[in-house]
């Protein structure tokens, strides 16, 4: 059987929640800052704090698998254990893969994350659609199957994004619109028994102007909150009338209070407050 839809799913998590999603990123200099190791037992305890801390009271938790694949099989066994745990204590998973491939290499990713007999099943996963938005077509039908999310990649925070993201195509769209306006598609229209679609985007907070249509009826990922710079208050400038569906990310600008339990919440608990003064 499959689960509710994952825009139903996070759009009741946003509400009761609060939209925060918290970046599960083990950089070697978090490890070092939190006085851990940079190996597999520095891993476990750097994750499974951040799980213990944050599970049970933020919306939405994302891990970064670069930095859990580097250590290999072991690595991926913290992955597996880290998205069980904090699946368990209510908050939704997004793993933050940005996978992106054609045909069967596609349908395999879509399996990996997916899946819901998969060891790495999370409600929702990002993609990059830069090889062309039906190749993510795959990871489309099986978020659909199962209940999940998919994320695709349309302004992201980095500058060098602009390069592709507002070249033009043929008809005079930036290629971040086209990209929106697919998956403005996929969703539909929003209604009674869908508030929020499952298909995302990811709209860099850090962006001077947004520049583009972001009637998607769904969640925009917004990558850039804290450490890189960006603040509660520049996200009505940017996204507008859609700010109530922005699901605000930061990474280091908690993370960096651990390894104390009490101090991740307290940071995160800040963070909530100030995005439920502007997010409403």
């Amino acid at each position: 059987m499959s689960l509710e839809p994952f825009g139903v799913r996070l759009r009741r998590a946003m509400d009761t929640r609060g939209p925060l999603c918290v970046g599960i990123d083990p950089h070697a200099s978090l490890l070092t800052a939190w006085g851990l190791n940079d190996d597999v037992a520095g891993l476990e305890t750097f994750t499974y704090t951040v799980v213990e801390a944050l599970a049970d009271r933020v919306a939405v938790l994302k891990p970064q698998s670069a930095f859990f694949e580097r250590f290999g099989s072991r690595g991926i066994a913290v992955l597996e254990r880290a998205v069980a745990q904090a699946r368990e204590a209510g908050a939704l998973v997004l793993m933050d893969a940005k996978r992106g491939d054609i045909g069967s290499t596609m349908a395999a990713y879509a399996a990996t994350y997916l899946d819901k007999d998969s060891p790495l099943f999370s409600d929702a996963v990002t993609v990059s659609p830069y090889l062309g938005f039906g190749s993510l077509r795959p990871a489309l039908d099986a978020a659909r199957i199962s209940g999940a999310g998919v994320f695709v990649l349309a302004l992201t925070s980095n500058p060098e994004g602009a390069e592709v993201q507002r070249s033009t195509a043929p008809d005079g769209r930036s290629l971040a619109q086209v990209m929106l306006d697919h998956i403005a598609v996929e969703n539909g229209p929003q209604g009674p028994d869908q508030p929020l679609g499952s298909v995302g985007a990811v709209v860099g907070a850090t962006l001077a102007e947004a520049g583009v249509d972001l009637g998607i009826n769904g969640p925009l990922l917004a990558p850039g909150m804290g450490a890189q710079g960006a603040t509660a208050a520049d996200l009505p400038r940017i996204f507008g009338a859609a700010v109530r569906n922005v699901v605000p990310s930061f990474s280091r600008g908690v993370l960096r209070h651990g390894p104390s339990v009490a101090a991740l919440r307290e940071s995160a608990a800040r963070e909530a407050a100030d995005l439920a003064k502007i997010v409403k």
